[in-house]
């Protein structure tokens, strides 16, 4: 069975639940999970160049974090494809307080995010869900994808930050008034301010 498991593991392109792996596989679930862990262990023993890591409700391969450096230095070739501070900041702002839409997200920002938004949703990062009731405005809340790139099993492992990070409500209402309009064609940063708009505080 870990052969057959280590075949699978290599070909997803998300983390595979151990219920999934169970019916592929036509075994009981504990078997998967109880075959799952000792893999994970004999990688840890043998100090391989991946580990077998539980992220996202799934199990997948990852390249072992001390040979990380030689992994960016191949796929990158010198190139860079880091996100920006400010889509960090945004992605943070969503993190801790999602559902949120992007008037208060803005508003956390102290800056208009369209553009930000923009780039974290082509990167599959943030997501749409659903409408706020009152306003009619789009509610967004991070991924699976997200949870993975940060290698993190749910939100409940988020660092405690959250009370750092100002009421959103107590810096605007439910409009995007006062915020400040930014070209969202603008780059990654998406702080280009329109000069027929108001300026940044």
């Amino acid at each position: 069975m870990k052969p057959a498991l280590e075949a699978v593991l290599m070909v997803v392109d998300e983390p595979a639940t151990e219920e999934h792996l169970a019916k592929v596989l036509q075994r009981r679930r504990r078997e998967i999970s109880d075959a799952l862990r000792e893999l994970a262990d004999e990688y840890d023993r043998q100090r391989r160049g991946f580990e077998l890591r539980f992220v996202a409700e799934g199990w997948r391969f990852y390249t072992r974090a001390e040979f990380s450096e030689a992994v960016e230095s191949f796929v990158l070739d010198g190139q860079q494809a880091r996100l920006t501070q400010a889509a960090l900041e945004t992605l943070a702002v969503v993190a801790y307080r999602q559902p949120v839409s992007r008037s208060r997200v803005s508003a956390v920002r102290g800056v208009n995010c369209d553009g930000v938004m923009r780039t974290l949703l082509q990167r599959g990062l943030v997501q749409e869900a659903g409408a706020e009731p009152e306003t009619g405005a789009i509610l967004y809340t991070t991924t699976h994808y997200f949870l993975e790139r940060l290698g993190l099993r749910g939100l409940d492992e988020l660092p405690e930050l959250a009370p750092f990070l100002p009421e959103a409500d107590a810096v605007e209402g439910d409009s995007q008034e006062g915020v400040p309009s930014f070209d969202v064609d603008a780059d990654d940063g998406g702080d280009a301010v329109h000069d027929r708009t108001q300026t940044e505080h």
